[in-house]
């Protein structure tokens, strides 16, 4: 190698990198995600709009949770962070949510409730008792309430509380607790005082469950399976035989 040809190798190597300019920030995406006007507004219409519309008798539309959907793509949240998380086993997953969704529903109505003192039938919902027109319709209720209120009570309000108040055990507590008497309390002015009751217990459960995996697809399943299994047992009249299992 000549003399002028190491100079030049030896002077490219003195050459500083190009400076790295990093793409600029969505500043709308940056507000969504914080809490000045713009945040705690988006917040605001998603809780005024949590959960489901009702059309008619039993005709759902989610609108809570598509919002919430809407505001993770628009604020660059990532979707792991609102429990869209890709499980290890969609297998396991959905079997153990069936499973779990079942025997949950099976152990508030024959154990839980009774020593609640709640009437065995809900009779909120009794008019579905045989009701085989209005079937395909409340089933579809109960699948659309799983995703929906999974989506808005774990999903969505765990990672806006936990953007506040932060990630620690006190922290996680609080929320499944807050979250848990918003979800007992949203269900009393259909259910009154029994259905606050269990909504709370099952808050309780799945927020806990939730807190401590950061993962919601379980939960959804389970949750539509908790409620199949109710209409199921309306459905065919089996209330009061089951809430009387144990308890006679």
């Amino acid at each position: 190698m000549d003399t002028e040809t190491t100079k030049q190798a030896e002077n490219q190597r003195e050459m500083p990198a190009p400076r790295v300019v990093p793409a600029a920030s969505d500043p709308f995406a940056t507000e969504l995600r914080g809490f000045g006007l713009i945040g705690l507004l988006s917040i605001a219409v998603i809780i005024l709009l949590t959960g489901t519309i009702v059309v008619g008798t039993m005709v759902t539309l989610p609108v809570g949770p598509v919002l919430v959907l809407v505001w993770a793509w628009r604020s660059q949240t990532p979707w792991a962070e609102i429990g869209y998380a890709r499980p290890r086993s969609w297998v396991r997953t959905v079997t153990g949510g069936l499973a779990f969704g079942i025997a949950f529903k099976f152990l508030m109505k024959a154990v839980v409730m009774p020593l609640f003192g709640a009437d065995a039938i809900n009779h909120a919902y009794s008019f579905l008792t045989g009701n085989r027109a209005l079937l395909p319709q409340a089933i579809w209720a109960m699948l659309v309430a799983g995703c929906a209120e999974e989506t808005i009570y774990r999903g969505f309000v765990f990672e806006r509380l936990g953007k506040l108040l932060g990630s620690g055990a006190l922290a996680s507590a609080a929320i499944v607790l807050f979250t848990s008497a918003w979800f007992g309390y949203d269900h009393y002015a259909v259910q009154g005082l029994a259905g606050v009751e269990q909504a709370t217990i099952v808050g309780l459960v799945f927020g806990t469950i939730y807190a401590a995996t950061g993962r919601i697809w379980m939960l959804m399943i389970a949750h539509a399976a908790f409620d199949l299994t109710a209409l199921a047992m309306i459905y065919w009249g089996l209330e009061t035989r089951v809430a009387h299992l144990i308890f006679r």
